[in-house]
């Protein structure tokens, strides 16, 4: 009897349209359908991440009609694949042409040559993607599903990439923010809402002066115009009667997770070189904290992060250990360890320890003092999560105020337009 020819067919199918169906169904014409399904991790190493998890993709083209098999794809290079399957043709869309798969696809044609099978290339679909599509479900996204975004970032990318965004018209940057470099797609993965710049765009000092619940009203516009994931900064997380109200809130509003910092009192400001009258909690105290967050929330998407201040208060690297450990098993899903040292040196010797416990959670860094860290040396040593925690606000600060002296300077804006952008750029930003 014989023997099916094999058509490979590697797709994310983020979003199901028809340019995925045209594909199947001129796969089928050849014979057996087996589907390269791209994992969140493969799909995250160039693009954003999907909508959709894998498994969720998975259920979805299981049943659609036409599929032989499906293996699962864990990275863009089709290799290994290629090289056990030994597929008779491999079809893909003629999109891959250029861009950042232009190599990938003459890997595949060499391998094909190699082991006598053929390359078929279906004319891209026009006037319909997967990016397009969800560009406009901005207004379907649910706070559940956008507070999901956050926890497979973290199980799928090497280092999810946080800035932090004042208002909603940042947002929209970061939103809409990408360039290509070395053939991948570079981009902000999730914002962070951070109590010192959203004081600072009010006026006040960053000290708790502006309560949770100004913050929450500026959530709500920000989440209205975006996707991405956020990451809200709570300082200490106030008094403990009050923290279920503030978790149920951040879930409403789709946050993906709290970040509390172990200090009580009046808050001062972790960079500060003086940090006198500034109090760290006990572990017992603070671990209350953890898990009455983790009895409130009504999903373990929404993550717990609890920021270590031992090194800022000049308590040394063994009682930063001690506390994370004891926050990781009292329920926290983040460890964030501050420093305001001008080198990593300090937290790397606390990454290089932790990472090797029982009680290893996900590592956060703040690089606002130490800025010449790069993000493969964080990788290297464990981290998963970086925060730009200021940058937005302190760009726009020195821009704002150069524009305003240049008009008084010269009484008009002549001098200045060529500087700034034009106002047709802001009204294009706003879909």
């Amino acid at each position: 009897m014989k023997k099916n020819k094999t058509i490979y067919v590697p797709l994310a199918v983020d979003i199901l349209h028809t340019g995925h169906l045209n594909i199947i169904n001129k796969a089928k014409k050849y014979g057996d359908v087996v589907i390269g399904l791209l994992s969140d991790k493969a799909i995250a190493e160039y693009k954003s991440l999907p909508s959709l998890g894998y498994n969720e993709r998975l259920n979805i083209v299981k049943n659609l009609k036409n599929v032989k098999k499906i293996i699962k794809q864990e990275t863009w290079d089709y290799s290994k694949v290629l090289e056990k399957l030994k597929p008779d043709y491999f079809i893909h869309g003629d999109d891959w042409k250029v861009g950042i798969q232009k190599k990938t696809r003459e890997k595949v044609k060499k391998i094909l040559e190699k082991n006598n099978g053929k390359l078929i290339e279906v004319p891209y679909t026009k006037n319909i993607s997967s990016s397009s599509i969800k560009s406009s479900l901005i207004n379907y996204l649910t706070p559940p599903s956008r507070t999901s975004i956050l926890n497979r970032l973290i199980q799928s990318k090497r280092i999810v990439r946080v800035i932090e965004s004042h208002s909603p018209l940042s947002g929209l940057i970061i939103e809409n923010l990408k360039f290509e470099n070395k053939k991948k797609i570079e981009q902000f993965d999730a914002m962070w809402s951070s109590s010192l710049t959203d004081s600072s765009i009010k006026g006040k000092p960053d000290n708790q002066s502006l309560d949770f619940s100004s913050r929450f009203n500026g959530l709500g516009d920000l989440m209205d115009v975006t996707t991405k994931p956020l990451i809200f900064d709570a300082d200490n997380g106030g008094r403990l009667e009050h923290i279920p109200f503030t978790v149920r809130t951040l879930e409403r509003l789709g946050v993906s997770a709290i970040m509390m910092e172990d200090k009580v009192g009046l808050k001062k400001n972790s960079l500060f070189s003086d940090q006198s009258g500034a109090t760290q909690d006990s572990i017992k105290s603070f671990c209350k904290k953890i898990d009455l967050i983790k009895k409130t929330r009504n999903s373990k998407d929404f993550l717990i992060g609890a920021r270590i201040e031992s090194f800022i208060l000049g308590k040394g690297l063994n009682d930063g250990l001690k506390r994370a450990k004891a926050y990781s098993e009292a329920g926290a899903d983040l460890i964030l360890i501050h420093s305001k040292a001008k080198t990593s040196k300090e937290i790397f010797s606390f990454a290089k320890i932790f990472k090797k416990t029982k009680q290893y959670k996900p590592l956060v860094s703040v690089p606002s003092t130490y800025s010449k860290t790069s993000e493969k040396d964080l990788i290297r040593n464990g981290f998963k999560i970086v925060i730009y925690a200021n940058h937005m606000l302190r760009a726009a600060y020195p821009a704002m105020k150069n524009a305003a002296e240049t008009i008084l300077k010269n009484q008009r804006s002549f001098e200045l337009e060529k500087k700034i952008s034009s106002v047709k750029d802001v009204i294009n930003l706003i879909k």
